[in-house]
C-alpha cells in the first residue's frame, strides 16, 4: 500500500491548522506524529479518515485521491482507514463483545445491530480478536465497567474489526496511567508487525515514539518539522517541534511509560483491573 500526501491543508477561518502537509509511505510501518497541543495533528488524522474536509491538497492511497471520495465511496473508505480516539468512543451501557461488532455497522447495517441479529461468524471473530488482545473474558462485560485501559484494547478490537488497511490513533493514550499506556502501545505494535497494516499513532512524547515507531513526524503550527527514523530525534529535533522554551528532557520524558520493563508479561501481570 502507498500513501502520498499532497499539500493537505485545512483553513479554520483565518487560521490554517495545517498547512500545506505532504510526505509519502511506500510500506506498511508504525508511524508517530508528535507536537504540542494545537500542531494539527489530530486534525490531520481526521482529514485522513474524512471525519473532516480538507481545504486543498491531495491524499492518494494506491493512487486513488480519499479527500475526494462522496458518500457510498466515502464511507467504503473509513471501513478501511479506523480510528481510534483518546476518549475511547464506546457505547458504555452495551456489552464488550457488542461494542465490538459495531465495527461492522457499515456492512451489516444499524437493523442487525438494534436487534442484536450478528452473524454467529461475526461474533466468533469478534471474541477471537478480544483474545488477541488477553480481554477475552471481558465479552459479556458492560463496557463501563472496564478499567480505562482495557476499554482502549475494546476500541482496538473494534477498529480490527473492520479489517482495515490503515490504522489511526489519536491520543491512544494520553487518558490512560503509565501501566495501561504501554499495553496499549505494544498492542498497537503487534497489529503493525503481525498483519502488516500501517498504524498512524498521535503521540506527546519523543521517547514513546522513539520506543514503538519505525518513522516519526514532528508537527508545529501545522506544518512538518521533521521527518525521520527515531534515532534522528536530537535535542535539536526537539527544539523545532516543541518550541525553543520546551526543554528535550520535558518533550522526551513527559511520560512514565518508557521506564517500565519491556516484556509485555510483565505489563499485564501487573494490571490488576
Amino acid at each position: 500500500m502507498h500513501i502520498q500526501v499532497e499539500g493537505v491543508t485545512k483553513i479554520f477561518g483565518a487560521r490554517a491548522a495545517v498547512d500545506a502537509v505532504s510526505f509519502s509511505v511506500a510500506k506498511p510501518m508504525m508511524i508517530g506524529i508528535i507536537g504540542r497541543s494545537g500542531a494539527g495533528k489530530s486534525t490531520f488524522l481526521r482529514m485522513m479518515n474524512r471525519m473532516t474536509d480538507a481545504t486543498r491538497g491531495r491524499l492518494l492511497v494506491d493512487g486513488r485521491d480519499v479527500l475526494a471520495l462522496r458518500g457510498r465511496d466515502r464511507r467504503a473508505w473509513q471501513s478501511q482507514c479506523a480510528m481510534i480516539f483518546q476518549q475511547f468512543n464506546l457505547v458504555p451501557r452495551m456489552d464488550v463483545v457488542s461494542n465490538v461488532l459495531h465495527g461492522l455497522l457499515n456492512r451489516r447495517g444499524t437493523l442487525v445491530s438494534l436487534f442484536n441479529l450478528w452473524p454467529a461468524e461475526d461474533i466468533a471473530r469478534a471474541i477471537a480478536i478480544l483474545d488477541r488482545l488477553d480481554i477475552a473474558e471481558q465479552a459479556p462485560k458492560r463496557a463501563e465497567a472496564l478499567s480505562g485501559g482495557q476499554q482502549q484494547r475494546v476500541a482496538i478490537a473494534r477498529a480490527l474489526m473492520q479489517d482495515p488497511k490503515i490504522v489511526l490513533a489519536d491520543e491512544p493514550i494520553a487518558s490512560l496511567d503509565p501501566m495501561n499506556a504501554q499495553i496499549v502501545m505494544q498492542a498497537l505494535r503487534r497489529i503493525h508487525e503481525e498483519d502488516g497494516r500501517t498504524v498512524i499513532a498521535n503521540l506527546h512524547t519523543l521517547d514513546t515514539a522513539r520506543r514503538y515507531c519505525d518513522r516519526v513526524i514532528g508537527m508545529r503550527g501545522g506544518r512538518i518539522v521533521f521527518d525521520g527514523a527515531p534515532a534522528q530525534l536530537t535535542a535539536g529535533a526537539a527544539r523545532d517541534i516543541y518550541g525553543a522554551d520546551a526543554s528535550f528532557s520535558e518533550a522526551a520524558t513527559s511520560t512514565a511509560l518508557d521506564l517500565l520493563p519491556e516484556d509485555p508479561g510483565y505489563a499485564r501481570a501487573m494490571l490488576t483491573d
